[in-house]
């Protein structure tokens, strides 16, 4: 487990900000990745709810690969194969049930968890997990949150996601528990479905310059 934290770790440090993309289209996903990585964000998380979801993120690992991959929107054992078959470098859930945290500690690649408690943070740590996804933020306490469980949870690092933003992403990179921050902002649904890559590598340079805390 140390490996894949230390691997995950590096993954988060890459960029300040991780876009979530939802793509329904796998032949744009190459061009969309290459577009990230130009401006500044090398890691792109490909959500699973799509059916072409695998597709996308098989054609960004093997067209694109100077991205790097996530898998999002995990919520069952069976995708965690799927991913990795796929080439996801690691894989991120918006929830954390006891069989699917047991199924991420087993997977030969890193998971980042989701929780939106305190509670279930812990749990995740009891099962090794030190780097968790916070989701969704802005409905569970915010910066606020993670300010909170900074001191009872100090080997604990997030990466916050769901009301996001480019208004308040910076308050969120600036906690001091907060290795990066995802959002869907970098990738707007419109400019995915238009192909709109101007307006994506915009978006992106202005969150790739955001500074950290």
């Amino acid at each position: 487990m140390r490996d894949r934290t230390e691997t995950l770790l590096s993954i988060a440090a890459r960029a300040p900000v991780i876009p979530v993309v939802t793509i329904d289209d796998p032949a744009f996903a190459p061009e969309l990745a290459a577009t990230l990585v130009d401006a500044g964000l090398p890691v792109v998380e490909v959500t699973l709810r799509t059916p072409r979801a695998l597709d996308a993120i098989r054609a960004i690992a093997r067209q694109a690969p100077e991205a790097i991959v996530l898998a999002g929107t995990v919520v069952s054992q069976s995708q965690i194969g799927e991913a990795m078959d796929a080439g996801a470098a690691a894989l991120v859930t918006p929830g954390t049930s006891e069989r699917l945290a047991d199924a991420l500690a087993a997977a030969p690649i890193p998971a980042m968890p989701g929780c939106a408690t305190a509670s279930e943070a812990i749990a995740l740590h009891e099962r090794g997990f030190t780097v968790l996804k916070f989701f969704p933020a802005g409905a569970s306490g915010g910066t606020a949150w993670l300010r909170g469980v900074a001191g009872p949870l100090p080997a604990l690092r997030f990466c916050p996601t769901g009301g996001v933003d480019a208004t308040t992403a910076a308050d969120y990179l600036a906690c001091p528990n907060v290795v990066c921050v995802g959002g869907t902002w970098v990738t707007p649904a419109k400019a995915v479905a238009e192909g709109d890559l101007a307006t994506i590598g915009r978006l992106a340079r202005a969150a790739a310059a955001l500074p950290r805390g």
